[in-house]
């Protein structure tokens, strides 16, 4: 049963440019250090509500659409994989899985399910605050085995698509820079890099990121990519 003494917070004396966070945690020692670090003064983000159980989260969830949902994936003992498709399901809110499981198994169906990163408890607060923020900015937040994971997974038959992960994992940088190259078909390194504001070196060094990111090997098979997945366009704001 949900605490009634659970604390919820009401969308106001803020500046709207705060990214909006919801916390689904059973450890109220746990939520009581996570508010007091997402809200502090120059954190840029805001704790808008708590819940400690599923149906907590889910009406909460429902009722203020949260930017990004910080969730605990062991609550009370039982698992919130269940609702985590209809926690995605709300408006543009993004998940960020916050837990002290290592069962690969399972942190794996969480990305499966429509989570956008996953952090583990022990991890340095300001770790925490920076996934907070690339999650809500559309990246994932994943370490690199398990990107690899997920790669293998959803190229096997029956899969889900490979292309949708692999597009996730690009930084709001390297979007940028594709739309860039899209744009601007056979322009020269030297210049595109000019329009970016990077230098020549920079710009190579995200497109080898990019290259590595989405399994092509130059410029033009990287054009011809992002023209038949229309990657020409930035991805909406949050």
């Amino acid at each position: 049963m949900t605490d009634m003494n659970e604390r919820q917070h009401l969308p106001s004396v803020h500046t709207h440019t705060s990214i909006r966070v919801m916390l689904v945690d059973d450890h109220k020692t746990m939520l009581w250090g996570l508010e007091r670090l997402i809200g502090g003064e120059h954190s840029g983000m805001r704790v808008v509500a708590t819940a400690s159980d599923s149906a907590a989260a889910l009406a909460q969830a429902l009722a203020l659409e949260p930017d990004v949902i910080v969730l605990d994936l062991d609550l009370g003992g039982v698992s919130s994989l269940a609702i985590l498709p209809a926690l995605v399901r709300q408006g543009n809110t993004r998940i960020l899985v916050l837990t002290a499981s290592h069962d690969q198994a399972t942190l794996d169906q969480a990305i499966l399910k429509g989570a956008r990163g996953v952090i583990s408890k022990d991890a340095p607060a300001e770790m925490v605050l920076k996934a907070i923020e690339k999650v809500y900015h559309g990246e994932l937040w994943l370490e690199q085995a398990m990107l690899g994971r997920m790669m293998t997974q959803l190229t096997q038959p029956g899969g889900a698509s490979a292309h949708a992960i692999a597009v996730a994992s690009l930084t709001l940088k390297e979007r940028k820079i594709i739309a860039a190259l899209v744009h601007g078909s056979g322009t020269p390194a030297r210049l595109l890099a000019s329009q970016l504001c990077i230098s020549e070196h920079t710009l190579r060094n995200h497109l080898t990121s990019i290259y590595r990111k989405l399994g092509v090997y130059n410029r033009l098979e990287l054009y011809a990519y992002a023209s038949k997945h229309q990657l020409g366009e930035l991805p909406p704001a949050s």
